[in-house]
């Protein structure tokens, strides 16, 4: 394997489980804020950032590279009112999918056609990951003001269950 393509793909593994602090910590501001469907939906954005992590782990191992895991940043982001995750979130998934690019980009210049197999995954996830928080965000514009429609958003969050990704290694 090209070394800065697995530099970036190990850099990522750390990243990953970055986002998952991260969207655990917004889980808890609305927990706090006696928001569960909130809580949930970020709670389990949080397992699927996990799983990122474990399938680019599991695909260097597979690959015969060695993973070298790194400190993971405490979440530095301070949320004032509800929308504020929801706005972090898509400005996050938008970074991330600056950085799966640049997995691909270099992955393509060396030709790894196996690497860009495995990405491609990741690049159609992180489009459903962007249009996800988007529609978070709309919905919340146009409903969150409204304690009826804040509580139905709420529900509606509340719903959202937990399914692994069937990304074959």
């Amino acid at each position: 394997m090209d070394a800065k393509v697995y530099e970036l793909l190990n850099d990522q593994i750390n990243k990953e489980l970055y986002s998952a602090y991260l969207y655990l910590d917004m889980a808890n501001f609305y927990a706090d804020k006696g928001l569960a469907g909130f809580q949930n939906w970020f709670t389990i954005q949080a397992q699927e950032e996990r799983d990122h992590a474990m399938l680019m782990l599991q695909y260097l191992h597979n690959n015969g590279q060695h993973v070298e895991l790194k400190a993971i940043a405490k979440p530095d982001k301070e949320f004032k009112d509800l929308m504020d995750p929801l706005k972090m979130a898509l400005e996050h998934e938008e970074y991330v999918t600056s950085l799966i690019n640049g997995i691909y980009a270099a992955a393509s210049e060396v030709k790894d056609y196996r690497t860009l197999q495995f990405l491609d995954w990741f690049v159609k996830e992180q489009g459903e990951e962007e249009m996800n928080a988007q529609d978070n965000i709309s919905k919340m514009e146009l409903f969150g003001g409204d304690p009826k429609g804040l509580y139905m958003l709420n529900s509606e969050l509340q719903a959202r269950v937990y399914s692994a990704p069937s990304l074959v290694l």
